[in-house]
């Protein structure tokens, strides 16, 4: 609706799934670092060779969607240790990182651009990577889960002894 009509509804979403490769639960931040910069070099480089090599292939690189989603901040309700959504927390704070860092341009670029929305498009179809919003409210459940089961299920968040914690994320739109 936002990209579409350009309404900015206020929105919660609990458990969002994200598809990424769960790099939280590598303990070593220089190695998840290390990944991050890997995959975010590769995702550029793949979205440049894609664009090149299949004709009015759009990838975002203009930063128009982008900007445009700006302004929306939904708010996102995470279990760390939940696989299924926790890359939207390593999403939110290795571009924090990268922004404090002065990230460069293709830093900027593959953030725009997801593998999913590059293979869609490949085949034909009209795909936006909407699962990479610029901004959000990140709500976590500090309590522990036993597994993945408990740490994605719903139920979570009407537990009596919730313990929360909440940032917001706003990405450079530049």
């Amino acid at each position: 609706m936002v990209l579409k009509m350009g309404y900015h509804l206020e929105t919660y979403l609990f458990n969002p799934p994200f598809a990424s490769l769960p790099r939280h639960f590598i303990k070593s931040e220089k190695l998840r670092g290390g990944l991050h910069f890997a995959h975010t070099v590769v995702k550029a480089g793949v979205a440049v060779g894609m664009s090149a090599v299949v004709k009015n292939m759009k990838i975002a690189e203009d930063k128009e969607e982008f900007s445009v989603l700006s302004p929306w901040i939904p708010y996102l309700f995470i279990n760390p240790l939940d696989t299924i959504c926790a890359g939207y927390l390593e999403h939110f704070r290795q571009s924090e990182k990268k922004a404090a860092g002065g990230a460069g341009e293709i830093a900027r670029f593959a953030e725009r651009n997801s593998v999913r929305s590059m293979v869609s498009n490949a085949w034909g179809k009209d795909s936006k990577p909407s699962h990479l919003i610029p901004s959000a409210y990140v709500i976590l459940d500090l309590n522990r889960s036993p597994d993945l089961m408990v740490a994605h299920k719903l139920r979570q968040w009407w537990r009596p002894d919730l313990k929360l914690d909440y940032k917001l994320y706003q990405l450079d739109n530049k």
